[in-house]
């Protein structure tokens, strides 16, 4: 894969190269733990449902616009996101966030109602290590309705601390709990104004999210752009 292009610095290239390295070697990692009995990375399994995204069209005309961005894309490897972004110059950081979330051990004790305590410090480092790079571009998708709670706010925190002004994330939210649309899916983008939704895993839905939550979470940055949708998905680019 290309890294980023930005001023044909070809250092910038070579970090770029080794950031998207380590996070390939951490997922060969998993897949070595995956014979221990460890649950180790897989890629989405369903059928590939077409799905018109508003908040997609908007942002892929600005990485056609823009080559040399540094993006994090979420969810399992998605060789379709790979190729369609590293295409257009752009370098590309992949973080299995909900995966991380769910299959990790990250209770470090229990409060005074017992309510297990999450290590939130340690689920950024295996998961959102960044290297102290500031990305411009974010595909959060449907992540932030899977976390346990402990960790939505840190992420979006994390997130804008290491994006550049200007940077932007894409995220969708449920607007309910329940029914098959619920389903944990990956995302992959395509050409044109669609995405190709993908059921993957089964993690449960955590949460739904109203316009005014929304707006909570990611209280601080510049701004917000919703998009209306048919089903039961808001879509959300927000703007650092």
């Amino acid at each position: 894969m290309r890294g980023s292009r930005r001023g044909g610095n070809s250092a910038c290239l070579d970090e770029d190269s080794r950031l998207i390295a380590r996070w390939f070697d951490k997922n060969a990692e998993g897949s070595a733990a995956g014979s221990r009995g460890i649950a180790s990375p897989r890629a989405a399994a369903g059928p590939r449902v077409p799905r018109h995204s508003g908040a997609w069209s908007m942002l892929r005309k600005r990485l056609q616009a823009e080559p040399g961005l540094r993006i994090v894309d979420v969810g399992s490897t998605s060789p379709a996101n790979i190729n369609f972004l590293t295409e257009l110059g752009h370098s590309i950081f992949l973080s299995d966030l909900v995966r991380d979330a769910c299959t990790g051990d990250w209770k470090c004790g229990e409060d005074a109602e017992g309510n297990p305590i999450l290590d939130t410090d340690s689920f950024l480092k295996q998961s959102l290590d960044l290297s102290g790079r500031k990305f411009d571009v974010v595909l959060l998708w449907t992540s932030l309705d899977y976390l346990p709670q402990p960790f939505v706010e840190p992420v979006v925190t994390h997130l804008y601390s290491n994006m550049n002004p200007g940077g932007q994330v894409l995220a969708l939210f449920h607007t309910r709990t329940l029914g098959p649309e619920t389903a944990y899916s990956r995302f992959h983008v395509t050409t044109g104004d669609t995405v190709e939704v993908q059921t993957s895993e089964l993690f449960p839905i955590q949460r739904s999210f109203t316009n005014r939550s929304i707006e909570n979470l990611f209280q601080g940055w510049g701004g917000h752009k919703q998009f209306l949708a048919k089903d039961s998905l808001s879509e959300v680019i927000m703007t650092r």
